[in-house]
């Protein structure tokens, strides 16, 4: 394909949402970061300058992309998954700790974590793997290994332990869905999530009472009209019962310290009032200063490099899990507003895109895109304004990291080549 064909395919309206996310989250990340006796963002020795040098090498790699073979990322999604695997095995003895998680190699000029580069490639293996004309995701064989392209990275990454980056693998779940599984598998999984929820609110007890009388319900009622076999209800019931009875032995032996004060802060296990808000600033701390951050910017915010709460270092890891504070105080509900249209407007383009692919490949793999962008988004926003535990996953395009940046970067515009692409067929 020439370059100017190229040109001429590629969507721009994608191409300038990631730019004007990018360049929002390098002025928040000099914002949050700001020294006056420092100002200038080409000093790569600050966080923004970093930031800034990250950018252009994510360029240089949408320039590779564009430039190379579309087919080629079909196939070679194997070799990359293989590839992707290793370095996260990798880890365990040649990586470096951070914050408590090996999660990083030591590069030198600068820290790499290959779970970022795995998403990409798991991404890229599993739309592989389900556009392959041998698969169907219907037969339980095929189920189980497209489950294991997931949770193989999952798992290496939750050992590190690293939890947060783990569950953005099993958001490509949504993308199974999408090319047929069984909706049962969604059924399942929820009703778990739910009884392990109910059972750390509430209690074992009062979790098998309620599910007790579910099931007397549904059975003395839908029996006759469905035809119920007693066989899978009692199989429900046995194992809804040995999931709420191994909750509290996950929370305790397999959480750590704080992943366990996460939930008890999120799911208000603390009854007495006093209590829960000594624990909101203490346990809870991160959370707290992000809510009374993006309060304090109200609707028009406190203007640009003005933040008070931001200048104050009140937010702790303010340029990386916690930029949307600074966007909130400086830029107010305008700002925040803005981030959150932009960041929908590019999920649903990608839909858009995503269903006029003529290949079973690009299709899948955009869905892939989706799935993981939607999932970093939907957690790290509702973790910064407390709707969800904190568990320390970036804002795509925007959260400061060189090794997220490019992932992200490579992640979207590898679906935008073979978007551009997909009208070669018909030269």
């Amino acid at each position: 394909m020439s370059g100017k064909m190229l040109l001429k395919r590629i969507d721009w309206l994608t191409v300038f949402i990631y730019f004007a996310l990018t360049a929002i989250g390098l002025l928040s990340i000099y914002s949050s970061s700001y020294s006056e006796t420092n100002p200038s963002i080409l000093d790569f020795s600050t966080l923004y300058g970093k930031q800034f040098f990250f950018i252009c090498i994510s360029l240089l790699a949408i320039i590779f992309i564009f430039a190379i073979e579309a087919n080629l990322f079909e196939r070679f999604s194997s070799v990359a998954y293989v590839i992707g695997i290793v370095l996260l095995i990798g880890l365990f003895p040649f990586g470096k700790t951070i914050s408590g998680a090996t999660s990083w190699y030591n590069l030198g000029f600068f820290n790499l974590q290959p779970s970022e580069l795995a998403k990409v490639a798991t991404a890229l293996a599993l739309a592989k793997y389900l556009s392959d004309i041998q698969t169907d995701i219907k037969r339980t064989k095929d189920q189980l290994y497209a489950f294991g392209l997931l949770l193989i990275p999952a798992f290496l990454i939750v050992l590190q332990p690293d939890p947060g980056s783990g569950i953005v693998f099993l958001a490509l779940t949504f993308v199974l869905f999408r090319e047929d599984l069984p909706i049962y598998y969604l059924v399942v999984g929820m009703v778990m999530l739910l009884i392990f929820i109910a059972t750390l609110k509430y209690g074992t007890i009062w979790v098998v009472i309620s599910i007790s009388i579910l099931i007397a319900l549904f059975y003395l009622t839908k029996r006759a009209s469905l035809k119920v076999s007693a066989i899978p209800i009692i199989l429900f019931f046995v194992t809804s019962v040995l999931i709420s009875i191994s909750v509290r032995f996950v929370f305790d032996s397999v959480f750590e310290q704080r992943h366990r004060d996460r939930f008890s802060l999120w799911l208000r296990l603390e009854k007495d009032p006093k209590k829960l808000e000594e624990i909101r600033k203490t346990i809870g701390y991160n959370t707290y200063q992000s809510e009374k951050t993006i309060e304090s910017g109200g609707f028009f915010g406190k203007g640009f490099l003005q933040g008070t709460r931001t200048k104050g270092d009140f937010v702790p890891e303010q340029h990386s899990d916690y930029i949307f504070t600074t966007i909130g105080e400086e830029w107010g509900f305008l700002g925040t507003a803005t981030v959150i249209l932009l960041f929908s407007f590019l999920l649903l383009r990608l839909v858009a895109i995503a269903e006029r692919q003529k290949n079973a490949f690009s299709r899948i793999y955009g869905y892939g895109v989706i799935s993981i962008l939607f999932v970093h988004y939907l957690i790290n926003i509702g973790m910064v304004i407390g709707l969800l535990p904190t568990i320390g996953i970036p804002l795509p395009f925007m959260s400061y990291g060189g090794s997220g940046l490019l992932g992200f970067t490579l992640l979207l515009f590898i679906f935008l080549k073979l978007d551009a692409n997909r009208l070669k067929e018909w030269d």
